[in-house]
């Protein structure tokens, strides 16, 4: 089958690799969609995988094309949306249910062989049947919405917050869309792209701005998103808490980054400064919460492209332009 494999620190090419068999507890997904990411640009960076090659693509959802002999739970044909967490369950971690933070993590598209491929393996176990309605390809959205919701699984922000998100790439429109569900009384985006900004207006974000000393909020926010990674919105956000309130690190940083914080400040204003990491628990909610249209896919998703440009795919993703980029083998 074809894939695209990254082959070492900044080398991506698409080429034939094995088909895959699934075991006792494991299907075969003929992809429809993939999603790019973050994550995918870290992997390329030598980040995250602890091996290389490794096919990428943790966010995908397909047709089940092959069961293997002890699944019971989806029959060939099945449309699935596939969650990419591959826990160890024995761990401490994982005894405490906090299996996104395995001490053995792995996972599909990161570790192991993922989405980025005609055909993926998964454990029968990681798959969600989808609704008729919802369009397969589009289903590939699922997985970075799990991951919005886990961060709203940390917040657990209060009715009528006010809030404020660096970044209005795909997830920091995610987190724009939950915040308005979950009772936030403001919710404003900043970010140095007029273009996403525009989407998030289109959203009906409460307000946009390049920096947040465009918005009246002299007394700072209740919740601040950083959904960027980028080591200055990170220093800036830290700043902009409100007294009692809490800072969510959602996008992933490089591991070099650095910041520095205010131990006074945090202690005399009782800030909370806290992390959301990947997926937990989270995926059937997201499932559920993309069936009833929480997320319009025509906005959210702005390139369909082959699998065959998957290097330019990454290319586009780098450069900030547009929206979820998907590719479809």
């Amino acid at each position: 089958m074809k894939a695209a494999v990254i082959t070492g620190v900044g080398a991506v090419e698409v080429a034939d690799v094995p088909d895959p068999t699934p075991g006792p507890r494991e299907v075969v997904v003929d992809v429809a969609a993939c999603g790019l990411c973050g994550t995918d640009l870290h992997i390329l960076q030598g980040e995250f995988a602890p091996t290389l090659p490794v096919v990428p693509g943790h966010e995908f959802a397909g047709v089940v094309a092959e069961v293997g002999s002890a699944v019971t739970e989806v029959e060939v044909g099945d449309r699935v949306a596939v969650d990419p967490s591959l826990y160890c369950h024995e761990c401490r971690m994982c005894r405490l249910g906090r299996g996104n933070l395995c001490e053995r993590w792995a996972a599909i598209g990161v570790t192991t062989g993922g989405g980025a491929a005609e055909y993926a393996l998964a454990p029968v176990a990681n798959c969600v049947k989808l609704p008729e309605h919802v369009r397969t390809e589009d289903a590939a959205l699922i997985e970075p919405l799990s991951c919005a919701v886990r961060g709203y699984d940390v917040l657990r922000s209060a009715m009528g917050a006010r809030v404020l998100i660096y970044g209005s790439g795909t997830m920091g429109l995610m987190m724009l869309q939950l915040g308005k569900l979950t009772g936030a009384v403001s919710v404003e985006v900043v970010d140095l792209n007029p273009d996403r900004l525009a989407t998030a207006e289109l959203l009906g974000v409460t307000a946009t701005a390049a920096t947040p000393d465009e918005l009246d909020r002299p007394g700072g926010w209740d919740v601040v998103i950083d959904a960027t990674g980028s080591e200055k919105a990170i220093q800036d956000g830290l700043g902009r808490v409100a007294k009692g309130g809490t800072f969510l690190q959602f996008g992933v940083a490089d591991y070099a980054a650095r910041v520095t914080v205010e131990p006074y400040r945090i202690y005399n204003q009782e800030i909370t400064i806290t992390g959301s990491m990947a997926v937990l628990h989270s995926f059937e909610r997201a499932a559920d919460l993309f069936a009833t249209g929480v997320l319009d896919p025509e906005v959210f998703i702005s390139d369909r492209l082959p699998l065959g440009d998957y290097a330019g795919a990454l290319e586009r993703f780098r450069a900030g332009q547009g929206r979820k980029v998907l590719v479809l083998p």
